[in-house]
């Protein structure tokens, strides 16, 4: 998880950097979309404290109150990150983008003075809209050198699978909402460029709503990302046919009466098995056995962190 934890602290200081600019570039230009991506950037620093409070809670040791440790916050915090903060940034700047097309915005650019050069204050918020996407393209190469990493590691065709299959919920949190984020400004830079040759500020209002709804179809998508691994979902497929098969295949094992995976952790897996051993074999001899099909099931797959073979004689 350290790939994770420093994708999730690039991300904050980038969004957080970002928000107050945004800000400024919207009090200078009452820009519709600039206060969007105000919410969104506020929306995103936020996001980056929820992950890493996940981060920081799923490291503690197992209890007795939660013998497979607390792996799960990582899923949990990130489902309030998308239900509270995408959520709520994505309703506000859609409503306000809305608003803004029924009844027109009363944005006046007017112009700012720096060292003494007078300038429209529009390309305040061009070059800030410029740089959030050079800082976010950064942040984002990052998260997709961690998901790239993750696929290759686990033999995923691409990021649809790495998608469907990954329980890095923080890498896959912070890549998908890096990517957002490089969308939104693309918006509208688009959106107050239109704005300002034209001189119609509807394109303005127009991308204000369009980045509402990107972010409430993300917060739609990562909370149901989420939802499978809160109700525990089970390893993939393929690696569970493989965990079957080093089990069946182990001398000693009959067949495998009871198999059963799931997700403990973002990099934790449960394995529990009922396995019928042939007869005559002595109780030592079983559980010999059955320490050497646990390491081989972690010599597998290095997330598998509780292996429980039960004999079936």
């Amino acid at each position: 998880m350290a790939g994770s934890k420093s994708v999730v602290l690039a991300a904050l200081v980038a969004n957080g950097a970002i928000a107050v600019l945004k800000f400024v570039a919207f009090l200078l230009t009452g820009s519709p979309s600039m206060l969007s991506e105000t919410y969104h950037s506020i929306s995103d620093t936020g996001n980056q404290v929820f992950l890493l409070i996940g981060i920081r809670y799923s490291g503690k040791s197992p209890s007795s109150e939660h013998p497979f440790g607390y792996g799960k916050a990582q899923f949990f915090y990130s489902f309030l990150v998308s239900v509270l903060l995408f959520g709520i940034a994505g309703w506000e700047s859609l409503k306000h983008g809305v608003e803004a097309i029924r009844h027109g915005h009363s944005a006046t650019p007017g112009t700012v003075t720096f060292a003494g050069v007078t300038v429209d204050a529009v390309y305040v918020s061009v070059v800030v809209l410029l740089g959030a996407i050079a800082f976010e393209s950064y942040a984002f190469v990052k998260a997709n050198a961690e998901l790239q990493q993750q696929i290759e590691e686990y033999g995923w065709s691409g990021l649809v699978e790495a998608f469907r299959s990954t329980s890095d919920v923080t890498t896959l949190t912070a890549f998908t909402e890096d990517a957002i984020a490089l969308g939104g400004a693309v918006i509208a830079l688009v959106g107050i460029g239109l704005s300002r040759v034209t001189g119609n500020p509807l394109y303005d209002a127009v991308s204000a709503a369009l980045i509402g709804l990107l972010l409430m179809c993300f917060a739609l998508a990562l909370a149901w990302e989420n939802k499978r691994l809160l109700l525990g979902e089970s390893a993939p497929k393929g690696l569970e046919a493989d965990f079957r098969a080093l089990i069946r295949e182990h001398p000693g094992v009959d067949h495998v009466d009871n198999f059963r995976t799931m997700f403990v952790g973002p990099s934790a897996i449960l394995v529990a098995a009922d396995v019928s051993f042939e007869t005559g074999l002595e109780t030592g001899a079983i559980d010999e056995d059955i320490d050497l099909i646990e390491g081989k099931l972690r010599d597998r797959d290095d997330r598998v962190r509780f292996a429980y073979i039960e004999p079936e004689l």
